[in-house]
């Protein structure tokens, strides 16, 4: 058995390469994975004659900004590509012809050094955000109930999640917000206080509202409402996320009873003029309203600032205090690499071991065998042994072996921790005769 980095590959699309559509149309779900990744170990099985010969293990990473493939393969031929780019097409039904111009395919040293940029979120659309490591470990997961994933990308992944934990605990990688919407709650929090007991209105229902609903609701926001200016849209992204749903024309009463209003259409003119808000405030009894526009043009006045009770954000506060918080990020992205090299070079060393297990087990086996036949000959010689007497010759006999076998063991893992297992495993299976016994099984 050959272990070595070439043999692991990675074929997939991401935000980097693909639009949102493409990667929506491409994206899985856990059931859907499931029955992938057992439809996968079915073919397998079958060996050459399986639709996947050459694949050994598989793990399908499925996310909103990408969809990809890493595979333990016999060798890299261009059959590989080939069939996890067909594999990939069968996700969701989707003719190669359409994504196969967005993919990009890495082998060996390049496959895990990717992974794991991915996994410690190096490789992320926001730098260091801290979902993707979860994702990686519901992918592995998945595989590994499946036993789509075996041993070499078992330890692949445990790496790659280890180096994920490790980013988040031993460097600042992932604090601070770092999106215009976090940015936006944490300042909303700043002002308002804990969020558990206060209500806020979205306006709008776009990529920006969405984003600014998922903060919100990761925050234990008590209610949220979306306002827009058809209510049917407000509707698709409540019922699918949380939250209640109001058209335009509801807007004044739910401002009256909102702590929080954050506002991001792509209306040409400001949703709420300084009057509107003014009024407002009158009847609010002195309750403070925590304004945050993340809309370009501006959805509220500038001039709603100067009003007793209001604290207003706009997309200019938001945008310097994302600056410096990617700024701080970016300064820790070597230690998180320097993590990763660490975890790296642990990898290579525990493949290093796996290239040698067979031989040690085939080693073990040859020598229980001699010593079960050996020890039948014994007692068959001794006659009628007390049985007592035939425990301990079992014992005996088991700690030799056990003896005899620890050193070469030992001395065969640390040559394969320095990359000179094959040489020692052919020799050594050479001096035990035990070719034969590897090319019969």
């Amino acid at each position: 058995m050959t272990i070595s980095l070439t043999q692991i590959v990675c074929l997939g699309l991401s935000h980097h390469t693909a639009p949102v559509a493409l990667r929506e149309q491409l994206s899985c779900s856990l059931t859907d994975l499931n029955g992938l990744l057992q439809t996968f170990r079915e073919e397998t099985a079958l060996g050459e004659n399986g639709r996947f010969p050459g694949i050994n293990e598989l793990v399908i990473l499925s996310t909103c900004n990408r969809v990809e493939l890493y595979a333990h393969v016999d060798a890299v031929r261009p059959h590989i590509r080939q069939l996890l780019t067909q594999f990939l097409s069968e996700l969701r039904g989707v003719d190669t012809a359409v994504f196969a111009n967005h993919l990009y395919f890495y082998t060996g040293q390049t496959a895990i050094d990717y992974l794991m940029r991915v996994t410690a979120g190096l490789d992320s659309l926001v730098l260091g955000e801290p979902q993707i490591l979860g994702q990686v470990n519901s992918a592995y997961t998945a595989a590994a109930q499946t036993h789509a994933a075996g041993p070499v990308l078992r330890r692949l992944f445990e790496a790659a999640i280890r180096a994920g934990k490790r980013a988040r605990t031993e460097t600042a990688i992932s604090s601070n917000p770092a999106s215009i919407s976090s940015v936006a709650i944490a300042l909303a929090q700043t002002a308002a206080g804990s969020l558990a007991d206060k209500t806020a209105v979205i306006i709008g229902a776009g990529e920006m509202a969405e984003l600014a609903l998922k903060a919100l609701q990761a925050r234990q926001i008590s209610a949220v409402t979306v306002v827009n200016r058809t209510c049917p849209r407000a509707q698709l992204l409540t019922d699918r996320l949380g939250g209640t749903a109001r058209g335009l024309d509801e807007l004044g009463e739910q401002l009256l009873t909102a702590d929080i209003v954050i506002s991001a259409t792509g209306a040409p003119h400001f949703i709420l003029d300084a009057a509107l808000i003014e009024r407002l405030m009158e009847k609010r009894n002195g309750r403070a309203l925590v304004l945050i526009d993340i809309a370009v043009p501006r959805d509220i006045d500038p001039q709603a600032a100067l009003i007793p009770g209001v604290i207003l954000f706009d997309v200019d506060d938001l945008q310097d205090k994302l600056d410096k918080a990617l700024a701080a990020r970016q300064r820790e992205v070597p230690r998180v690499e320097a993590i990763i090299a660490e975890e790296q070079t642990n990898l290579t060393n525990q493949l290093r071991e796996l290239a040698a297990k067979p031989f040690i087990t085939d080693l073990r086996q040859k020598a229980e065998e001699i010593r079960q036949r050996e020890l039948e000959r014994t007692l068959r010689h001794l006659g009628d042994v007390d049985p007592q007497v035939a425990v301990h010759l079992q014992y005996l006999s088991r700690s030799l072996v056990n003896k005899l076998l620890h050193e070469p063991t030992i001395r065969v893992k640390e040559q394969a921790s320095n990359g000179r297992s094959a040489e020692y495993v052919a020799t050594a299976r050479h001096l035990f005769g035990l070719e034969e016994a590897r090319e019969e099984s």
